[in-house]
Formats: structure tokens, C-alpha cells, sequence
């Protein structure tokens, strides 16, 4: 079970959610069939298969901009897609408004990540599914049970979500939404599944890339401390040690011993550099930047953020996934380089 203060409820989202739930009653655009394939969401609970029979293109929503961009490349022209969550907004705290519960309602189809990123709203996606294409991308990594899926000793039975900071893991969710819309717009199956070839040929050749600037990093500094463990996928796809300052989720509160315990491996490993992410304040990171420059390290924050849950603004390196990707790996090998003492040459 998730922890209770990870995900509670306060009086305004409960308002907020029963009004959605029952505004989204009775929504078209789709045929409602009863399904026998296993569950698609984070939960089990019996699957609805949906049959589009609007107007195109079909007018979807996604969540985050790492979902949106994945139906948009899939969907091609068929698919109309627009984000809940904007650059900066933390899916992990997101409550929506009346102008987003509006959007929800007036989809015609629904994306979101899944494994609980969105947590605050997984219940109310699930009570969706019954009227709409609802659909949690790495929901055919949980059902495959994946080997790569992490657990976090601290939330048993619950997936870490933050999948898409391992490129070939994430790239396994284009074939399933390809699947999802192929099943929801059976007339256009076989362009998703191309569209969804090409994407994944892209990812591939993303994901050799990042393997091939880690070379370029030596094993013993590839340590990443970052505001909260969203990085442990990237970690282990691509040769880090992670430590993050908060837990999987962005809500927990920070363990002022677990600060001390990573501000000590800092120092006895001479990690150069610690990052601050996008949609966490900095102040969490910097935190451990005055205590350690006390103890005689020079620690540093790189002025370049991580993003570890959403993408960059329009117009900047990380609008996109792969710009994401890149920056990330950028900054990463940028700060953490050093050059070996005399004596380790």
C-alpha cells in the first residue's frame, strides 16, 4: 500500500473529484464493449474496450509532456493531443481546476503515465476507463512484469513511475499505445503501428547515444545525487550510483538524517556536483552546499537543471523527449567530469 501522507486527500480535490466524476457521465465519442484482456491501468479491475466513432482527429489528452509527445508521434494525424501538465508543474502534487476538470471531461480520450506518477489522480482516471479510453502507458510494463521495473523498498507493491529515464524501457510503451489506438480506431491500426516503428527507431538510436557519452564518464564518478529519486531507472540502465534527497515522490518530506548520510559519502567520495531538478525548488539541493564547503569540499550546483518529471519549456533544449534526454546526460557528464589526481594516473 502506498503511504497515506504520500497521496492524502484534502477536502477541495474529494469536491472536486465527485464533480468531475459525475460531469464525465455519459460522455461520447466511443463505443463501450466489455473486455476480457487483462487490466491496463495500476490496478486490477475489469477492462473496458472502447470503439471511436467521432469525428477526426480523435481529441485526446495526455498528462504529462513525455506522454503527450509518445500519442502524438503514434496518433500522426489522426490524434489531436493537449497537455494537462505544463513545464514545471510536479505530476506528483498536481490537483486539477475547474478549467482542467473540464478538459478531462470533454476528451475524447485519455493518456497518462501511470505506476501512481499521477497520484492524486489515479482513482479518478480508473473511474474514467468505465466511459473513455483511459489508458496508462506503462501499463504493459507492469502487466509483463517487466524485470526492469523498480521497486522502492519503501512503497512495496507499488512500481517507481519515473520509467522514461531509461530510454529502451520507455521506449517498450510506443508499441502498447499503437496497440491501444489500433484497438479504438481499428481503420487506422496499421498507420499507428508504423508511426510507432519509426518513433521507437529513434528511441533506439537515442538510447545508444546516451551509452555512448557515459563512456566518456570513468566508473567512479558516475554518482548522481539529486532533489528526489526520480533517476534510479537512469541509473541503472546506464551505470550510476542514485541518491535522491527526497523519496519517489516530490511530496515526502526530506529526512534531515538522510541528508547527513549523503553529505558524508559527498565528501569521502568527492562528488564534484549535485543537481537541482526543474519542478522541485532549489532550496532542497542546496542544502547540502554550505555544510559541505564547511567541511573543505567544493561543491557545486550546475546553473542547468535536471528534468526528471516533465519536459523543458517551448523553445528551449528539453522541449522535446529526446531534448530532455540529451540535456539531462549533458549536464550530468558535464558536471561530474574531473580530471584524475596525479596519483590516480
Amino acid at each position: 500500500m502506498i503511504a497515506p501522507t504520500m497521496y492524502s486527500n484534502s477536502l477541495s480535490w474529494i469536491v472536486t473529484l465527485t464533480l468531475l466524476l459525475t460531469a464525465s457521465a455519459g460522455c461520447g465519442g466511443a463505443k463501450d464493449a466489455t473486455d476480457t484482456k487483462s487490466d491496463a491501468h495500476d490496478h486490477s479491475s475489469p477492462a473496458v474496450a472502447h470503439t471511436y466513432q467521432g469525428e477526426y482527429p480523435i481529441k485526446a489528452l495526455s498528462t504529462i509532456g513525455q506522454v503527450a509527445e509518445m500519442v502524438r508521434r503514434v496518433g500522426g494525424e489522426h490524434v489531436e493531443v493537449t497537455q494537462l501538465m505544463g513545464p514545471g508543474i510536479d505530476p506528483h502534487l498536481f490537483k486539477p481546476v475547474a478549467e482542467d476538470t473540464r478538459a478531462l471531461r470533454n476528451a475524447e480520450a485519455i493518456f497518462y503515465s501511470g505506476l501512481h506518477l499521477e497520484g492524486r489522480m489515479t482513482d479518478l482516471f480508473e473511474q474514467m476507463a468505465r466511459r473513455k479510453l483511459t489508458y496508462a502507458v506503462t501499463s504493459g510494463l507492469s502487466t509483463r512484469k517487466d524485470p526492469r521495473l523498480r521497486k522502492p523498498p519503501e512503497f512495496e507493491g507499488v512500481y517507481d513511475p519515473h520509467v522514461w529515464h531509461d530510454v529502451s524501457l520507455w521506449s517498450q510503451c510506443v508499441e502498447d499505445i499503437a496497440e491501444e489506438l489500433a484497438i479504438y480506431d481499428p481503420s487506422h491500426a496499421e498507420e499507428y503501428k508504423k508511426n510507432a516503428k519509426t518513433y521507437r527507431n529513434e528511441l533506439s538510436e537515442l538510447d545508444a547515444w546516451v551509452k555512448s557519452e557515459v563512456e566518456k564518464l570513468p566508473t567512479d564518478q558516475r554518482v548522481l545525487v539529486t532533489a528526489h529519486d526520480a533517476f534510479e531507472y537512469f541509473g541503472a540502465a546506464y551505470g550510476f550510483e542514485v541518491f535522491g534527497l527526497k523519496g519517489i515522490s516530490s511530496e515526502l518530506e526530506k529526512d534531515l538524517h538522510h541528508q547527513e548520510v549523503i553529505q558524508a559519502m559527498i565528501i569521502k567520495r568527492n562528488v564534484p556536483a549535485v543537481f537541482v531538478e526543474s519542478a522541485i525548488a532549489p532550496r532542497t539541493v542546496r542544502a547540502l552546499v554550505e555544510p559541505c564547503r564547511a567541511a573543505g569540499h567544493d561543491l557545486q550546483v550546475p546553473d542547468a537543471t535536471l528534468y526528471a518529471d516533465v519536459l523543458g519549456k517551448p523553445s528551449t533544449d528539453a522541449e522535446t523527449y529526446a531534448g530532455m534526454i540529451r540535456h539531462n546526460v549533458t549536464t550530468i557528464i558535464t558536471a561530474l567530469f574531473r580530471e584524475p589526481a596525479l596519483s590516480e594516473k
